[in-house]
């Protein structure tokens, strides 16, 4: 059998087994002879060639036969790595993670397999960019650099990403990225992993979830496929987990992660983590992990600001006014929305879908008054959650002075009013005790909180100026 044939085997099979099997699995096999009844391949790795051999090795076989009428009983799988551990260059892809970088055709239909499907290769814009293996988790197309609105509260992670992002060494390792829910951090993970593939298509990147991280663990432990499991995970350029926090209490889980952790900065390679809060507050988590976590850098996204809300807004409504054409915004509505809902972008985003919706499928313009009667739920909910963080946040802005001012002990009264309003509006916009507002305050006693409210109580009663600036801060906050 010759290369020729090989190639007219690969043709078929690639109609057979579907066009994401055959770039992830297919494709980089190596045929190197057919001798005996036994069909040889290279390989970059054990890992590969046993999932190829109990997946797709009748397809194979029988393909095989049909082009060359031999009696073909198995296969066999030669490993070829360089010394520098990294999979040989070749016109083919060597590994599941580094497949052909090339535009794919359109997929064709997968034919029945016990193999799950590779990660899609399609990609955002006009680059071709590499599947991921089946061992990772797909990415999302719209998670890229280009789509990530930047502001101050996320313009310290946004850089670090950019600096990690470029495929170069970085003075920091690993990357550490914590928020909650819906502020942006598994975006700009998917970005990352979108401009690697696209800048070094030769490095082998891996992004998955803590919990895939897990659930593989578990079963490599159950299959008896330990190698196989360390083997890919210490072998990749750069490993990518999301929602670390998933791990915390999973005391074998955690041993492993740590060993594998170890074994990738030793050897240089880059690592990017990301949680909903910082390494050190994770319960559950082993000390000698968060130590080496807190050794790289640690970025937070903080909650988003008036103006990124606003700008994510203005960016989504170019997104989707293709495929809304015809419906119209009335100036202020995405205003009102910036303003009403600060808890994340994830349920920002909804309610402007939801807007887009019905302003099309009722054929209205979209008004605040729509606006208020559509997300009725959305707003009392979003009320429901105003913090005092962000109260504190809010009102540094409104007075252009810097939180660690209002925070602090400065008495002149450029400080002390904001921190009194501060207070009045933790008070009455929370369910917080206060006590629990005066440890939020510095650690002041709680009587210095009732002193706060109450002057804020009695001056808005004479001051315009002071319930003009209660009015914007509570309607900032979310409050009607």
């Amino acid at each position: 059998m010759t290369q020729e044939i090989w190639t007219r085997v690969c043709e078929r099979l690639e109609g057979k087994v579907g066009r994401n099997n055959f770039v992830a699995w297919i494709d980089p096999l190596q045929f190197d002879s057919l001798s005996d009844g036994v069909l040889t391949f290279g390989v970059p790795s054990n890992f590969m060639g046993n999932w190829v051999d109990r997946y797709f090795r009748d397809s194979i076989l029988q393909e095989v036969h049909a082009q060359t009428g031999q009696d073909v009983r198995r296969l066999a799988f030669n490993v070829q790595r360089p010394a520098n551990g990294k999979s040989r260059p070749t016109a083919r892809a060597t590994g599941p993670q580094t497949a052909a970088h090339r535009q794919p055709d359109a997929p064709r239909p997968a034919a029945s397999t016990p193999a799950p499907a590779a990660a899609p290769a399609a990609t955002p814009g006009k680059v071709a960019r590499a599947p991921l293996s089946d061992q990772g988790a797909p990415l999302d197309e719209r998670f890229t650099f280009d789509n990530f609105v930047v502001g101050k509260p996320n313009e310290l992670a946004h850089a670090a990403a950019r600096r990690v992002a470029a495929g170069g060494a970085v003075s920091f390792n690993p990357l550490f990225m914590y928020s909650t829910v819906g502020l942006g951090k598994t975006h700009l993970m998917h970005a990352i992993a979108w401009e690697l593939r696209a800048k070094r298509p030769d490095l082998r990147v891996l992004y998955l979830s803590a919990e895939k991280f897990m659930y593989q663990f578990v079963q490599a432990l159950r299959d008896k496929q330990m190698m196989n499991f360390k083997e890919l995970f210490r072998s990749v350029d750069v490993l990518m987990v999301d929602d670390l926090q998933f791990i915390a209490g999973k005391d074998s889980t955690q041993e492993e992660f740590f060993h594998t952790f170890n074994a990738l900065i030793d050897q240089r390679k880059q690592v990017i983590l990301s949680a909903d809060t910082a390494p050190g507050d994770i319960e559950g988590m082993s000390q000698r992990i968060v130590s080496r976590l807190q050794s790289g850098l640690v970025v937070d996204l903080h909650p988003t600001s008036y103006e990124l809300r606003l700008g994510i807004l203005q960016q989504k409504v170019e997104q989707f006014s293709p495929e809304f054409a015809g419906v119209t915004f009335d100036d202020g509505v995405l205003e009102f929305l910036a303003h009403r809902i600060s808890s994340n972008v994830r349920e920002l985003e909804g309610a402007l879908t939801r807007l887009f919706a019905h302003g099309a499928f009722m054929d209205r313009v979209v008004d605040v008054p729509l606006a208020q009667e559509c997300l009725r739920d959305v707003l009392r909910s979003s009320e429901k959650r105003v913090t005092i963080d962000e109260i504190q946040r809010t009102v540094a802005d409104h007075f252009n002075i810097r939180l660690s001012d209002l925070l602090g002990p400065k008495r002149n009264r450029v400080y002390a009013r904001p921190r009194q309003i501060a207070m009045y509006l933790s008070k009455v916009m929370t369910e917080r005790s206060l006590p629990d507002i005066a440890k939020r305050f510095g650690g002041r006693d709680h009587t210095t909180i009732m002193h706060g409210v109450r002057r804020i109580e009695d001056l808005r009663q004479d001051d315009v100026q002071i319930e003009e600036d209660l009015t914007l801060l509570m309607r900032a906050l979310g409050n009607r």
